[in-house]
């Protein structure tokens, strides 16, 4: 992982031991955490046309970084206590969609790669 992952890891996980509330960071709790979160993230999107979502209010945006922020914070601790490396499970991810999802078929598309695959 890098540095700056590392660090915050390890910040939630000094701010967590410093409040005794390992107790209530099993991955159950810190997942339905996470889309809690989640689901106060979308709600500053729900009806907003394409635009309007691109062309956040200020203190809108200030509310969306507050919410994305949640859900790293809850997402470095899932990974944190699964002993997951979060940036390696992307990396490894990437590749996968890659594959998936080769440019020259994908581009200028929204489909799901099971609609084509086959057509290949």
């Amino acid at each position: 992982m890098s540095d700056s992952l590392d660090n915050l890891i390890q910040a939630i996980r000094t701010f967590a031991d410093d409040r005794n509330w390992e107790q209530f960071h099993s991955p159950k709790n810190l997942a339905m955490a996470l889309i809690v979160e989640a689901g106060e993230l979308v709600e500053h999107f729900q009806w907003l046309r394409q635009e309007q979502s691109r062309n956040l209010l200020p203190e809108t945006k200030e509310e969306v970084a507050m919410e994305l922020a949640d859900i790293l914070i809850y997402l470095c601790r899932l990974g944190d206590q699964l002993d997951i490396d979060l940036l390696a499970a992307a990396e490894k991810k990437l590749r996968i969609n890659n594959k998936k999802y080769p440019a020259e078929r994908a581009i200028d598309s929204a489909e799901k790669y099971t609609a084509w695959k086959d057509k290949l």
